[in-house]
C-alpha cells in the first residue's frame, strides 16, 4: 500500500521500533473498519480535480495522516488508493495517482 511502509521506516529512523508498529496497527485498524462501514468516510472534493468515487479517513491515532479509498458498491469492491499526511499536497498527489 502507497504510503504506509515509507512513514513506518521513517518512524524506525526518527522515533523507534513501537511506533512504527503502532502507526502499522493504527493504518490495519482504519482498513477493518472500512471494511465493516464503507462509506464512513468524507468523499473527497478539490478543487481542481474531480474525484467522484474517492473517499478518506483520518487514521486512528494519527489523525494528520488521511486514508484515500474507493468503494464501488455495485462491486462491493474496496480498494485503499494512497496513505498521506493531510499537510502534503493532496490534490496533486490523488490527481498523480488517478493518472497512472
Amino acid at each position: 500500500m502507497l504510503g504506509v511502509s515509507d512513514q513506518a521506516e521513517y518512524y524506525v529512523r526518527k522515533a523507534n521500533d513501537a511506533l512504527a508498529l503502532r502507526w502499522e496497527l493504527a493504518v490495519d485498524q482504519a482498513i477493518y473498519s472500512l471494511l465493516k462501514f464503507p462509506l464512513q468516510g468524507s468523499l473527497c472534493t478539490f478543487p481542481t480535480l474531480e474525484t467522484p468515487d474517492i473517499r478518506s479517513v483520518s487514521i486512528p491515532q494519527f489523525p494528520k495522516h488521511l486514508l484515500f479509498y474507493r468503494f464501488l458498491e455495485t462491486e462491493n469492491t474496496l480498494t485503499i488508493v494512497h496513505v498521506a499526511h493531510g499537510a502534503r499536497d493532496l490534490e496533486s498527489t490523488i490527481a498523480s495517482i488517478l493518472s497512472e
